[in-house]
Order: structure tokens, then C-alpha cells, then sequence
């Protein structure tokens, strides 16, 4: 089923159609993957991106949770969709740009078997500690001394082995000259639970993962990860700015169609997320979460992919780290 000609130009150029003219034509349904479960960050982004392209891309546009294997079955599910602009994906960067560095085998191409269509979120990284950190401890350096005087004690909770928090804080241990020893969970809550709980001193998560729990006092976030201080949390100084100059990283959330998708059709699907993720409802909604809105266009997507599996790549072999050991 091929999206309507004339609804491709008017998404491309912002046309406003009388309802009755909008609908006439437009494909009956359109699905985008989301590889997590419901209720998390990807499934909150693909959603709003859903609720924005209804009448646009087709008359109803679904979200399907495709939850497991770390993101992939969401993307081998794309792999396998016609290529029509009707089935899409929201995907975090980890399993495009980082599990081919991981897993020996994985069970799509990420230069083969999908076409970019534009960034839809990005969002820093945060260090967190809980009661079973001092509170005089509030800077990374006074972290690090504890963790030296506790070597027995300095551990960190992120939401997944292989994951870019995990490799985030191995990096600042690494850096720090630390042991800091690794506890994976199944999310990062689970992992918060823990610390505020006081069976875990540490926690290296998405910064909007913390937000909710910062009013409790019962974690501090003691640095961000981004180039410049978080928008979200602009009281906490980054790791840059603590001493660690190299541990900048973020991450992004991307759509994706199958690669075959006509070119035309990108262009004008990139058309509509951009537009739409510059709405303001949408912007406030994901800030919520932690997430800003940074959509692209298909090539910069493209290129911001290649940047960051190339810069990852070195990383990940130095930290030592296979998902299938």
C-alpha cells in the first residue's frame, strides 16, 4: 500500500487539507515498531510521533511494542516490513550504532536492511549516588575518594550490560583510577530502587530516568554527561566540567523505515516528524521524560549514526566488553 501522492505533498509542505479531503485516499493504517515496553522513554516518544502523523501518513497510526532481546526484535520485525512508509521504527542509537560492536551476531544489517529518516530525541546521561553515599559527598571528587576508601563498596547500577550508561561509567572509573565494579538490572528504575533503597551506592542512567526522584532527597546527582550542562537538571555541573573531559556522550532515539523505502517517501516522512516534533505540546510532553526534541533530516541522521558507531567502536574494545561472553 503506497502513500497517497498528493497527502506526500501536502505533509512536505504543510498543506492544510479540509478533513473530508484528508481523509479520502489515505491508507487505512500505519505502525510504528517500539522495541520497549510500554510506559518507557521509546515507547513515550513513538507515541507522540504516532498521535502527530494520524491523518498525515495514514488514517490511524499504531504504536506495536515489540519488546525484547535488548531492542532487536523491533527492528527485525522492520527488517522484515514491506517497504512502503507505512511501518516504521523508533529505535535508541545503542542497537544500530553499538551492538554490531557487541554481539558477534545480530540478526539485521544496520547499513543494509534500514533507511534514516530523522533523529527524533537526544539526552545526556547522569551519575547518581544514594544514602549509602555520605551526603556530605556532592562532586564527582568526593566520590571518588569515598569509592577509594570503600573499594569493597564501589559499584554502579545502570539499566543494562553493554548498554551506553554502563559504558559511561566504566569510562569515569577507568579515568578516575578506580575498581568500579558493574551491577547490571533490567531497567533503570529497578537499578534507582536499589539505591534509594541503600543496597546500592550508585546508579549511571538517562538523566530523566532521576527526575521524578530528586524532590525525595533520597538520590544526587552528582554529574551530567553532555557537552554542556543538562537543560533538565542545569544545577549539576558535567563531568567536563568536574575534571573528566572525555567522558561527553549522549544519546538519541532515530526513525527508521525499511531500507527499500522509495526515497521520495523518506523525504516526506522526515518532512512531517520534523514538523511535528517541533510542536510545542510535543517538546513539553517528552521533556517530561528527560527527552529533547532534535529532529534531522535522513542524511544527517545517517551521518550522526556513522559518527557515533565509529567513535564507539575503539571504546568498546578497550572496556573489553562482548554481550555473548
Amino acid at each position: 500500500m503506497k502513500l497517497h501522492r498528493r497527502q506526500l505533498l501536502a505533509a512536505a509542505t504543510g498543506a492544510v487539507l479540509l478533513p473530508a479531503s484528508r481523509a479520502q485516499g489515505l491508507p487505512d493504517a500505519a505502525r510504528i515498531f517500539a522495541g520497549f515496553a510500554p510506559g518507557g522513554t521509546v515507547d513515550v516518544t513513538a507515541r507522540r510521533i504516532a498521535d502527530k502523523m494520524r491523518d498525515i501518513v495514514a488514517k490511524s497510526v499504531v504504536v506495536e511494542n515489540r519488546a525484547g532481546a535488548g531492542g532487536q526484535l523491533a527492528l527485525s520485525a522492520l527488517k522484515s516490513a514491506p517497504a512502503d512508509g507505512l511501518t516504521m521504527v523508533v529505535t535508541p542509537m545503542s542497537m544500530l550504532g553499538i551492538y554490531p560492536h557487541t554481539y558477534k551476531k545480530l540478526p539485521y544489517d544496520p547499513a543494509a536492511d534500514f533507511a534514516a529518516v530523522s533523529q527524533a530525541v537526544r539526552f545526556d546521561f547522569g551519575l547518581a549516588v544514594g544514602p549509602m553515599v555520605p551526603p556530605t559527598v556532592r562532586t564527582l571528587t568526593e566520590f571518588v575518594a569515598w569509592c577509594k576508601a570503600h573499594p569493597g563498596q564501589a559499584n554502579f547500577g545502570s539499566p543494562a550490560a553493554g548498554s551506553v550508561p554502563h559504558f559511561v561509567a566504566e569510562l569515569f572509573g577507568r579515568a578516575a583510577g578506580i575498581e568500579f565494579k558493574h551491577v547490571p538490572y533490567r531497567g533503570t528504575q529497578p537499578a534507582i530502587v536499589d539505591l534509594m533503597g541503600g543496597q546500592l551506592p550508585s546508579v549511571s542512567g538517562p538523566v530523566g530516568e532521576f527526575l521524578q526522584h530528586l524532590p525525595t532527597g533520597k538520590l544526587r546527582l552528582l554529574a551530567t554527561s553532555g557537552a554542556r550542562r543538562s537543560k533538565f537538571a542545569p544545577s549539576v555541573a558535567t563531568y567536563a566540567e568536574q575534571g573528566f573531559k572525555d567522558i561527553v556522550f549522549d544519546e538519541w532515539f532515530g526513525l527508521f523505515v525499511p531500507a527499500k523505502t522509495p526515497a521520495a517517501t523518506v523525504n516526506t516522512l522526515s518532512a512531517a516528524a520534523r514538523k511535528l516534533l517541533a510542536t510545542q505540546d510535543v517538546i513539553d510532553a517528552l521533556a517530561q521524560m528527560g527527552l529533547e526534541a532534535n529532529p534531522s533530516s535522513p542524511a544527517e541522521l545517517a551521518a550522526l549514526l556513522k559518527r557515533d558507531s565509529d567513535r564507539w567502536a575503539p571504546l568498546i574494545k578497550t572496556i573489553g566488553f562482548t554481550a555473548d561472553s
